[in-house]
């Protein structure tokens, strides 16, 4: 088994390397490092659904002030964009590492998180949905390259992604297939396609719910599009034949302006955290207009090896008796 794992370690760092680098080319990318953990009550740490609680700690050499793992790095790009004073049409990407532990697991969930977290200077003008859905071609496009290129390297690992990713509004899959949940609707047009982007996710949709959860402060999902749909974020799925579902890649959008932040931090009874340092400086206009979002690295992985289970793709915590399950299906866990 030994070898057969460090076959699996292998290819995940081809894939890891070959999707990076054609991401870092699609977008005109310049990797940076970036945090493990940041001060807490700054703001500057993503809240991602704003109930999952961060692993926090005092530390001892700044008067216990409490520092927290990150969830994501989602506005702490927006602030490096404008420290590292990146020109429009750049962006940033860097290897993002996080605890959550609050995460169900599931064979694509795990307490531990790895992304590439990536984040681009656009121009006001740029805050549109065509140049969202530009952005998402680029990705999927790097997608579609990378799994031809493993497919290449590994024949066993037959690419299967569609040329062309389809695009709907979550208003519209609500529309499509009304009697269906959120996951329900997604699973369905996953199936059908093979690649989507749904786009206007966190705004209350018609049936008076969000499609899904989204924090108030960073993706922009309540201004209206050229659409006619509100929204300027989405996520990019795809379905995953091996476990029979919807399996997301990507959430992204372009990121909240002043009006859209406080517009949303009013909808979400959530206007005391204007007070907060990055709130305070993009209300103040010192924040470049940004577009972004992060790229599960163990998904991706997942995905292009034909693996059923996120523990075959990266190293986490699992408890004896579901290893020995695993095991036992031929998943073993790294």
């Amino acid at each position: 088994m030994g070898r057969n794992l460090l076959k699996t370690e292998q290819a995940i760092t081809f894939v890891k390397h070959t999707f990076s680098q054609k991401l870092i080319q699609a977008l005109n990318l310049i990797p940076v490092s970036s945090p493990l953990v940041v001060l807490d009550g700054t703001g500057i740490n993503d809240d991602l659904n704003g109930i999952e609680r961060p692993v926090g700690f005092p530390i001892k050499s700044l008067n216990e002030q409490r520092a927290v793992v990150v969830h994501s790095l989602a506005k702490w790009k927006r602030l490096r964009l404008k420290e590292l004073e990146i020109e429009s049409g750049e962006g940033i990407l860097t290897d993002m590492r996080a605890l959550r532990p609050d995460e169900d697991y599931s064979p694509i969930h795990s307490i531990y998180v790895d992304q590439w977290d990536w984040e681009k200077c656009i121009d006001s003008q740029d805050r549109t949905f065509a140049y969202l859905k530009d952005t998402v071609l680029k990705i999927y496009q790097a997608l579609y390259e990378t799994e031809q290129e493993v497919e290449q390297r590994y024949p066993a690992k037959q690419a299967i992604l569609p040329k062309d990713i389809h695009f709907i509004s979550s208003e519209e899959l609500l529309a499509k297939y009304p009697d269906l949940t959120p996951k329900e609707r997604e699973n369905a047009i996953a199936k059908e396609y093979g690649a989507v982007f749904i786009y206007g996710i966190g705004g209350e949709l018609s049936n008076g719910f969000p499609h899904d959860g989204r924090a108030a402060d960073y993706d922009d999902w309540s201004t209206e599009n050229e659409n006619g749909y509100k929204g300027l974020n989405g996520d990019i799925l795809i379905w995953n034949p091996i476990l029979h579902t919807a399996f997301e890649l990507s959430s992204m959008g372009i990121r909240v302006d002043k009006k859209a932040l406080l517009h949303q931090l009013e909808l979400r009874h959530s206007m005391e955290r204007t007070k907060l340092s990055f709130h305070s400086m993009l209300l103040n206009d010192e924040l470049p207009s940004a577009i972004g979002g992060g790229i599960g690295q163990s998904r991706v992985c997942m995905f292009m090896l034909k693996k059923a289970h996120i523990g075959e793709v990266q190293v986490s915590i699992w408890d004896d008796a579901q290893r020995e399950i695993l095991a036992s299906q031929n998943i073993n866990l790294l």
